[in-house]
């Protein structure tokens, strides 16, 4: 395990804002950016509505952006109003936010959907399912079809689609005959600043370590069985062959009979916020994504590359449409196809006297594609005009 002397930091949301402060931010502007979410949370909301106005607010352009949410949404009149552009943040579709786009496009506001998944089209819920290893009664089949029924409707309402990458603006393209803009996810100001301590503590010192080394899985949520279970028996062999390894996994994760004999070096711990998650990630060795290989999958981002690289932890990603784009082979991190998991963690353990060039240059790659600070030029041409 990486050790770094830098401490638990205590968490609060950063985007916990009265409507009367967000609706003042929004008003300073010359161009209004108006984001609309059904809830802010540490999820997609602060991906795509947060992170989004927190590079808008610093770029100094005079662009005002502020995040509204169904709790709002009997006062938004004002916002309506003024609103240049409105971008509606992955919503179910409800009469009342239909009337809302429709009262904006009225007046001669731009609505855009920002979709972030492949969970607009109906015609894949059976391949969600199957990937998120989910069960497929009467009851989830439901939920599914409406959850993303809605969301697609909601998509159809609105001028343009903005997504993550090409992959899935193309299954966008294919569902509806709309514009499409690419806005990648990134890292946001807290993150940096955290992460950069983080990582700078590791490269003073060396990049120092205890005996052990650390493979972590950071799973989030419940959903990712199939997906570990690429790695589960190359991680068990691996485990077999070398005392030193342990398995750190944060979030929610069903483990099965490859690894349970490996009991007590297996760490659990529970889901994180988004900064604490940085310190545990920043004192694992490895950082292990694998993902079966579909268009769900491939239509997913590269954060679990970013968000270990910025704290100088290094990934093996399974080589889905984004982690290709994101990840040299053995210069910023390692690519596996199924068959290579074995071969790509032996390499990764032979290579540990490489391992803080590698480090760094996965460092630096996600401080200068997924810095926050970097992306406003590129929201301001989608999103401002």
């Amino acid at each position: 395990m990486f050790l770094t002397d830098v401490p638990e930091v205590p968490y609060s949301d950063p985007w916990s804002f009265s409507f009367e402060q967000r609706l003042a931010e929004f008003c300073r502007g010359t161009c209004r950016v108006a984001y609309f979410c059904e809830k802010p949370d540490s999820g997609t909301f602060r991906y795509r509505v947060y992170n989004m106005i927190q590079s808008l607010q610093a770029s100094g352009k005079g662009i005002a952006a502020a995040y509204f949410s169904l709790g709002d949404i009997d006062r938004l009149d004002p916002v309506i109003r003024t609103a240049d552009v409105l971008v509606v943040g992955r919503a179910r579709y409800s009469p009342p936010l239909a009337h809302l786009i429709t009262r904006a496009r009225d007046r001669g506001c731009r609505v855009l959907c920002d979709m972030d998944d492949l969970v607009f089209d109906p015609a894949y819920v059976h391949l969600i399912l199957d990937t998120l290893d989910s069960p497929t009664d009467e009851r989830s089949l439901d939920l599914w079809f409406a959850y993303v029924g809605r969301l697609g409707a909601t998509l159809r309402l609105c001028d343009g689609v903005i997504v993550t990458n090409a992959y899935l603006a193309e299954r966008v393209r294919r569902y509806a005959d709309l514009p499409t803009y690419i806005i990648p996810n990134f890292l946001n100001r807290e993150q940096i600043t955290l992460s950069e301590r983080i990582f700078a503590a590791k490269k003073k010192a060396d990049f120092p370590r205890s005996e052990q080394i650390h493979v972590g899985y950071f799973s989030g949520t419940p959903t990712h069985n199939k997906d570990f279970e690429i790695v589960a028996g190359a991680l068990a062999r691996l485990m077999r062959r070398d005392p030193r390894i342990v398995l750190r996994v944060v979030g929610h994760l069903e483990l099965k009979s490859h690894l349970t004999s490996f009991a007590s070096r297996i760490e659990f711990h529970p889901f994180q916020d988004f900064l604490n998650l940085q310190r545990l990630v920043g004192t694992t060795e490895i950082n292990l994504v694998p993902l079966q290989d579909n268009l769900f999958t491939n239509c997913k981002s590269e954060l679990k590359y970013f968000e270990a690289g910025i704290v100088g932890t290094v990934t093996i990603a399974s080589p889905t449409f984004t982690y290709r784009s994101a990840i040299s082979d053995g210069e910023n991190g390692f690519l596996a196809n199924t068959q290579d998991w074995d071969e790509k963690l032996s390499l990764l353990l032979e290579m540990m006297d490489d391992y803080p060039a590698i480090a760094e240059r996965a460092f630096e790659h996600s401080e200068q594609r997924y810095s926050w600070t970097n992306q406003a030029p590129l929201i301001e041409r989608v999103v401002a005009g």
